[in-house]
């Protein structure tokens, strides 16, 4: 009986120490555990923090990127407005010089239209080119350029001259049509900076 109560004791000593080890074990695994939690809060804060700051910056970058997109869509649009205006302008423009009356006015247009285009030129000896509606007021202007005549052709034209000196060296377009095509840029400016486009 006594060697068996011995070995009971033995096993009681052999368990309680193996109870207090694995205690023990458990205790350094919970302490260890909550050492490594504890230094990777910051780490985690951190990533974080880092995630939170690039998802900004991303929306950010998105936003910006999306307003200059809508920017640029609606100057667009406004100059797409402004270059029609300006052309209906310029039809309506064109509409009434076509139908306007060859009266006074006009002959003393076609007259400065010579003399600047034989100015240009350097010269008189020049053959005149104009379209059907103008060739009587052109003839009539001719009169004062010596050297100058008038072509038999007639041009296609809303009004004004070609002029050509005789040698075939020199042309210069003074109708109607090309003095407006030259203006066309200048006007577009002018009323694109009244409406505070394109600039």
């Amino acid at each position: 009986m006594e060697s068996s109560s011995a070995l009971e004791t033995t096993i009681d000593k052999i368990l309680d120490q193996t109870q207090k080890n694995i205690l023990s074990s458990i205790d350094l695994a919970l302490t260890d555990a909550q050492k490594t939690l504890d230094n990777a809060i910051p780490r985690l804060e951190q990533e974080y923090d880092k995630i939170i700051s690039d998802g900004k910056k991303e929306a950010d970058k998105i936003q910006k990127q999306i307003v200059g997109s809508s920017d640029l869509e609606a100057r667009n649009k406004q100059l797409l407005a402004l270059e029609k205006a300006v052309e209906d302008v310029f039809t309506k423009a064109l509409e009434q010089i076509a139908n306007a009356q060859r009266n006074g006015d006009y002959a003393n247009l076609i007259k400065s239209l010579l003399e600047k285009s034989t100015n240009i030129l350097g010269t008189t000896q020049v053959i005149v080119y104009t379209n059907s509606k103008d060739r009587d007021l052109v003839n009539s202007a001719l009169s004062q350029f010596s050297g100058a005549e008038l072509s038999a052709e007639t041009i296609d034209c809303l009004g004004g001259v070609i002029v050509k000196s005789k040698d075939g060296a020199m042309t210069f377009d003074n109708t109607i049509d090309a003095r407006i095509e030259r203006l066309k840029p200048l006007i577009r400016k002018e009323i694109a900076s009244k409406f505070g486009v394109g600039n």
